[in-house]
């Protein structure tokens, strides 16, 4: 794999191979853009091999043509290959070839309706930003506004490919999902994606909003680029992806008026009205394209002038068109069957983007058939979408409708958050059979690495408490069969779950089912919503230490040592000795990220009786992994490594393959300090592997970065970069700052040893002020120390000595390492 086309290849492979193993057709781009929720067209970009798609698309989209962990793996290095060879320098006297190898100008706009029809005097309104005005300092922005369903989207879409010519540098497209169900989207992700995809670097992308922006601009600045923000709900939420000079466009759609762009940003705003009526026949009989529409002005007359009214009039069937009716919705709802048309106004409450039949079926207290044939005639009429299997959506504008019709009796949500219960506790079970037998102990959510030693993916592998039984019911169907499946239902309801919880039904229950789903998934701000919910119902022991670990994982010791503090107080109250156990390992956690071992060390050793007692084997393994964790940071390596060898022997003897991964790789961690380097990747490789297979994506962040640590101290600092950015960029997705600061560590010691110092020393000078922001005085410290190498400056390394006598662990240079410690923490996540 050298370029996007052979990487292209190998995908439009997959597609093959997928459709055949289920002897089908091939997806479409447009069964593939439904199922990721992106356009059609950039599917088609990818797999053409014109556009590279960024990381985490990437992996979602060989996941969904197919891939199995093992092919996972390495096709994300392989993608991360191209990804280094289009940015390799030229080599000299090869001119063109630097240009050759730029990332291509981005083409994000969406497909052109074909049926775009009227909108002249909108259309002249935005070909005024492609001429200079009499004030040429006025920004070129634009803001297009109107109700639902008015055709925001199709103009600006239309527009865009109509100005493309104008702005060679590139089209960047996001819909912000602005009045869409669940949250707006963040406009940190956003800038993300679009430095991406103008080529940035993966590890060069700025931690936060504010940095990203700055870089997003300086990206910009100068170059002809138009910029379509689609859908977006505030002008907080826009003013971050603005560009800042007048060589690029800005084009924003909205419901909302967003009164602060014109005021402060000067916006042009652009006034979206329904069709007048010839525009709205006209409309009519290209979307009929040729097929006979009876009375066509009185259709277009009943649907209001909208767009999207008018598009699912036309296409619900002639018979439709001769109904008399107020307006379009009320009128196709009328032809439905009873059953059909009290589903539909149900559904209008479902809390999420998509659902299925079982979702219907505990809204409306019917067998899961009866919701199947529902779904099925709303389809037919247009009024719901389907997406793949037994999922559909709504349109917004559908959607609005819906719910003005809903029964606001409590029963139908009370049934859907039940049902939720019931399959999301099955689910879990099959994901993770091991938890259903007894609680768990937690495990540190980061072990210390030692000079540079990677502890192994994962975090706290803390207790579920008792599952709710899945139970038969209206509405329930059976649990999601096998692991894969079953992960596939949760990650599909997770926003439903969510909204759920957070609505203050069965949010107790929805924490403790949830809480290592969302901790392996690395979904930590869903789990912070979900846990805090359930906390604010009471002071359950078991949520309360959930909340912690949620805080933790986003960088937060002290907010998590305050919850993990009131949650001990809660167990040793109830006299609950497994609780008890679960509450002082995870202090032991908070005392490790802040630099105090012995404590840290004596609370697990507490913890590790308590669950010897108890005989709780998981609990056992999981605290002496720990310990071994510990001991290494401390640079006892003998002992550590025994305590690993004895939590990886539990594990295979419980046969939990995932455990056992973590505490091999924590092994290969300790077997690279030692200079045993192929023993230790061996480890760390086949961490690697279990990760992957369980779908854990934190605890792959960690075990790549582990991995890439260990390669660059074998040598092979050139084949540890992918591995690194990856880390960094799985660290930055989940938002575990953790996983991110050692990444930059790591990153900056592999740089540093090619031979880069400038791309070293910001590596460094970014992991050094995360660790401060979540408190890591030994991160500082490896930063440090990694920083005084490069610029060999003597006062950083005594800033970095004097961090490490403090901390009571060996200082690099006295191991002989000419460079920081690559600190590769991963976390052990029981």
């Amino acid at each position: 794999m050298r370029t996007e086309a052979d990487l292209a290849r190998l995908l439009r492979g997959l597609r093959r191979r997928e459709a055949r193993r289920r002897a089908g057709t091939e997806l479409t781009y447009r069964e593939i853009a439904a199922a990721a929720g992106w356009s059609h067209g950039i599917v088609g970009e990818y797999l053409g091999g014109r556009v590279l798609p960024p990381t985490g698309r990437f992996d979602d989209l060989v996941r969904m043509l197919g891939a199995s962990p093992a092919e996972q793996g390495a096709l994300a290095t392989a993608r991360d290959r191209v990804e280094e060879q289009r940015r390799r320098p030229a080599p000299p006297g090869a001119s063109g070839a630097r240009e050759q190898r730029r990332a291509p100008a981005p083409r994000q706009l969406p497909l052109d309706v074909g049926w775009f029809t009227g909108r002249t005097a909108q259309l002249a309104a935005l070909d005024a930003l492609l001429v200079p005005a009499g004030d040429r300092t006025a920004p070129r922005f634009a803001l297009v506004t109107g109700p639902p369903g008015v055709g925001k989207t199709a103009l600006a879409v239309h527009w865009g490919h109509r100005a493309a010519a104008q702005f060679p540098a590139g089209q960047l497209y996001a819909d912000l999902c602005g009045f869409a169900p669940g949250p707006p989207v963040d406009p940190a992700d956003v800038l993300a994606a679009f430095l991406r995809a103008l080529g940035e670097p993966v590890a060069a992308i700025g931690a936060g909003l504010a940095e990203r922006s700055a870089q997003f601009r300086s990206r910009v600045a100068d170059r002809p680029v138009l910029i379509v923000l689609d859908n977006a709900a505030t002008a907080d939420q826009v003013r971050p992806l603005l560009p800042g000079t007048r060589s690029c466009a800005a084009l924003v759609t909205s419901r909302d008026a967003l009164d602060g762009l014109v005021a402060r940003e000067g916006a042009r705003r652009v006034r979206l009205a329904p069709l007048d009526r010839a525009d709205s026949v006209a409309l009519v009989r290209r979307v009929a394209a040729g097929r006979p529409v009876p009375d066509a002005d009185a259709l277009a007359g009943r649907c209001g002038g909208l767009p999207l009214a008018l598009r699912i009039a036309v296409e619900c069937g002639p018979g439709a068109w001769e109904e008399s009716a107020g307006d379009l919705f009320s009128w196709s709802v009328r032809r439905l069957g009873p059953a059909a048309a009290r589903a539909f106004g149900l559904l209008g409450r479902h809390p999420g983007r998509s659902f299925d039949a079982g979702a219907l079926a505990a809204l409306a207290g019917t067998p899961a058939a009866t919701a199947r044939a529902a779904l099925r005639e709303l389809a037919r009429a247009h009024l719901v979408e389907p997406l793949d299997d037994d999922w559909y959506g709504m349109h917004d504008l559908v959607r609005a409708y819906a719910a003005s019709r809903a029964d606001a009796a409590a029963a139908p949500l009370a049934r859907l958050a039940d049902h939720y219960v019931r399959t999301a506790s099955a689910a879990v079970r099959t994901m993770y059979p091991h938890d259903s037998a007894l609680p768990r102990g937690p495990v540190a959510p980061h072990g210390p690495a030692l000079a540079g030693g990677p502890a192994l993916p994962g975090g706290p592998a803390l207790a579920s408490g008792p599952a709710c039984s899945y139970g038969s019911a209206a509405g329930s169907g059976p649990p999601p069969p096998g692991p894969d499946a079953a992960l596939a239902w949760l990650d599909r309801e997770r926003p439903a779950l969510v909204a759920v919880a957070t609505g203050g039904l069965r949010s107790v229950d929805l924490s403790r089912i949830l809480w290592r789903y969302l901790e392996v998934g690395a979904h930590y701000r869903d789990a912070l919503a979900v846990h805090a919910a359930a906390a604010a119902d009471g002071d359950d022991p078991e949520v309360l230490s959930h909340l912690g670990a949620a805080h933790w994982w986003l960088g937060r010791p002290d907010e998590a040592r305050a919850w993990f503090d009131r949650s001990l107080a809660g167990y040793r109250l109830a006299g609950d000795p497994r609780g008890e156990a679960r509450a002082r390992a995870r202090l032991a956690l908070v005392h490790e990220r802040l630099g105090d071992y012995p404590s840290s060390a004596a609370a697990l050793r507490a913890a590790l009786a308590l669950y010897r007692a108890l005989g709780d084997r998981h609990g056992e393994g999981a605290q002496l992994l720990n310990l071994g964790i510990v001991q290494r940071r401390r640079g006892r390596l003998a002992r550590a490594a025994a305590h690993h060898r004895r939590a990886a022997a539990l594990f295979e003897g419980l046969g939990d393959a995932r455990l056992h991964g973590y505490a091999l790789g924590n092994l290969g961690a300790v077997e690279s300090l030692a200079g045993r380097h192929e023993r230790a990747v061996a480890h760390l490789r086949r961490s690697l592997e279990h990760c992957l297979a369980a779908g854990d994506r934190g605890g792959e962040g960690s075990a790549r970065c582990a991995l890439g640590a260990a390669l660059r101290r074998s040598g092979r600092a050139a084949q540890s970069i992918p591995y690194l950015r990856q880390a960094l960029y799985i660290g930055r997705d989940t938002a575990e700052l953790a996983l991110e600061v050692e990444a930059r560590n790591a990153l900056g010691d592999a740089l540093h040893a090619l031979g880069r110092p400038d791309a070293a020393w910001r590596s460094y000078a970014a992991a050094l002020a995360l660790a401060e922001r979540v408190g890591d005085r030994y991160e500082q410290a490896c930063a440090l120390h990694g920083q005084s190498a490069v610029a060999g400056d003597p006062l950083l390394r005594r800033r970095a000595a004097a961090l490490f006598v403090r901390l009571g662990v060996p200082n690099p240079a006295r191991l002989g390492r000419p460079t920081g410690p690559g600190s590769a923490r991963g976390a052990v996540r029981g």
